[in-house]
């Protein structure tokens, strides 16, 4: 139509014998650029068009992760996180596996933390429940679960887009015991291994206790309380102290510690799980590979920079010794008298 237009202009512009031939002329090149320009910007606008309907009809569609090459049985505890608060940028389709280290305090917990922590692939986030209200109730832990294993949790652990094991310390009096049920439903929908660490001789776990109990309070290394040391000269400082046990309470606190161990253990028993035990640690390290090996990760040597606070035999590190010699002699605990560690 516009070249129509065109043609009908430059012919009537034509038979005009009138004008001088110079101006017609000039008319006629203005009419035609005017042309020109009229068709190409119809021209153009119709090729926008076009490329806009086309890439509005394609769909970026994201391709899932390739599955790693495992049975079948492990499938349900590979994951790939899709964090809120981050992307995972490369490590999009690195999996990751889920798992909790269920404990009780003073039985090793914080330093077996360290070491898994000193796996470039292992991100284990502290001990999350210590704070009531995150345990308040079974909603309240589901939620700070599920940003601990989404990987939307930060502590100094986090080891962001490329983690490829993620956990918490949990100990058995922090809400986990009261909800188990709930717990252990939750672990096995989403895939959550547990790691038990016990401590076998829990007469030393007790010195532990009552050492720490008194030094919130004492605060020896300088005004400062310290659960945990890095250092030789305040490992010796803390030491110093030797709690007084009650003797008369002695076995059933051991029996009652040993219960709740013994049925955190039926109650997880569906669960994907190992049972650890601080002593065996202390004298075979090989132990940590068997933990690496079920987190899925390479094994390297783990190392860790705190340093054991109460050592040598238990005689030197209670005040009423020959009190508790006579408590546990006849008793199933009477090997606590001896054990190391």
């Amino acid at each position: 139509m516009a070249d129509d237009l065109c043609f009908f202009i430059k012919e009537s512009l034509i038979v005009t014998p009138k004008k001088s031939p110079l101006v017609l002329r000039m008319i006629v090149l203005i009419f035609a650029m005017v042309c020109g320009i009229y068709i190409f910007s119809i021209c153009l606008k119709q090729v926008s068009t076009n490329t806009e309907d086309g890439f509005s009809s394609v769909e970026v569609v994201e391709r899932p992760c390739e599955p790693p090459n495992v049975e079948a049985w492990e499938k349900p505890y590979v994951h790939y996180p899709k964090p809120k608060t981050f992307k995972r940028a490369e490590c999009a389709c690195s999996p990751v596996r889920l798992f909790a280290i269920l404990s009780t305090q003073r039985s090793g917990s914080g330093w077996f933390e360290t070491l898994l922590n000193n796996h470039t692939n292992i991100s284990s986030n502290g001990e999350i429940f210590s704070v009531k209200v995150r345990r308040s109730n079974i909603s309240s832990i589901v939620e700070t679960l599920d940003n601990i294993y989404n990987l939307d949790w930060f502590t100094s652990a986090s080891k962001n887009e490329c983690t490829a094991a993620v956990g918490l310390k949990w100990m058995l009096n922090q809400g986990l015991m009261h909800h188990h049920e709930e717990i252990v439903e939750y672990f096995r929908a989403k895939g959550v291994s547990a790691i038990f660490l016990f401590r076998r001789n829990l007469l030393r776990r007790m010195v532990s206790i009552l050492a720490n109990s008194y030094d919130q309070n004492a605060k020896l290394l300088n005004g400062t309380h310290k659960s945990h040391v890095h250092s030789a000269d305040e490992a010796e400082i803390l030491a110093r102290y030797k709690p007084t046990i009650n003797a008369t309470l002695l076995i059933p606190n051991l029996k009652q510690v040993d219960d709740m161990a013994t049925k955190a253990l039926e109650y997880f028993k569906s669960t994907r799980h190992i049972v650890l035990y601080y002593e065996d640690i202390i004298k075979n390290r090989t132990k940590l590979n068997d933990v690496q090996d079920f987190l899925r990760v390479p094994r390297i040597d783990l190392t860790s920079h705190q340093v054991k606070i109460h050592k040598g035999p238990l005689s030197d590190q209670v005040e009423n010794w020959v009190d508790i010699q006579k408590a546990l002699q006849g008793t199933p605990y009477e090997s606590f008298l001896h054990q190391d560690y």
